[in-house]
């Protein structure tokens, strides 16, 4: 369009009505309205709230015993680890010790690995918990979706690893468990990243043969696990049939998109 004022071309994309609807579908921040040249000042506060939510929920440390006895209640045994990172402070300056278990709980996941499963086989899947970003996600979410997902991997008939419930972990802290216990296949249910429209998101990382130094193009993600998004038992359902994908092909991340892509072709 040259914006000369004889020019008669129609815009590509029709000037919008009332778009106020639109907020009953979505959390982002649409149709705020405005007050003179400003927000209107209940918009303003709201921005103010969801940004102090969003910091309180990365310096927040999750109550991991707590769901300790959530998981233990529903059937799902689980230990407690830490990370490389001594306190919140240093993991949030240094992603990588984040990814590393202390030296001591590495030590004693090796000595657990030789122990056998429920049903008197080497456990084969892991899942591991970790804080990440938002321990608001994981009070909110982690109970039902590790319960739910226990069920669903019993129902798959894979033997599982004790739940690894771990502080101050970033997602690859997975891949240091699943060499520890020697599983096939880890699932990381970690705090996501908040933002001003969410901040209790829980993450998922599903990673074939994990080891330490496993990039991120061989993982499998499914995001935004919350009420307000995907739900736990949709995520449930969602991430055992990736489990069952990655478990038949072997593979996981991008390689898996390609053996889906080999097998439908």
């Amino acid at each position: 369009m040259t914006g000369r004022d004889d020019d008669k071309t129609p815009s590509l994309v029709p000037a919008p009505g009332d778009i106020h609807p639109l907020r009953r579908f979505t959390d982002a921040r649409v149709a705020l309205g405005r007050t003179g040249t400003s927000l209107p000042t209940r918009a303003h506060l709201d921005f103010l709230y969801d940004h102090a939510r969003a910091r309180d929920a990365v310096w927040a440390t999750p109550d991991l015993e707590a769901l300790h006895r959530r998981l233990e209640s529903g059937g799902m045994p689980s230990v407690r680890l830490r990370s490389a990172a001594a306190d919140r402070a240093v993991y949030l300056r240094r992603p990588d010790l984040g990814r590393r278990l202390a030296d001591e709980d590495a030590a004693r996941l090796r000595a657990l690995a030789g122990t056998n499963g429920a049903g008197g086989e080497r456990p084969r899947v892991g899942i591991v918990v970790a804080d990440g970003l938002s321990a608001l996600a994981i009070d909110a979410n982690a109970a039902p979706v590790v319960i739910g997902l226990g069920q669903a991997l019993r129902d798959l008939r894979l033997e599982l690893a004790p739940v690894a419930l771990v502080e101050q972990g970033r997602v690859a802290v997975g891949d240091a468990v699943g060499e520890a216990l020697g599983l096939a296949l880890v699932i990381v249910l970690i705090g996501e990243r908040p933002g001003l429209s969410a901040a209790d998101s829980l993450g998922c990382y599903v990673t074939w043969a994990p080891r330490v130094g496993t990039p991120d193009s061989a993982r499998n993600c499914i995001s935004n696990i919350r009420l307000g998004g995907l739900a736990p038992e949709q995520a449930v359902a969602r991430i055992a049939d990736l489990v069952r994908s990655v478990w038949r092909a072997r593979v996981s991340g991008v390689a898996l998109t390609a053996a889906i892509g080999r097998r439908l072709a």
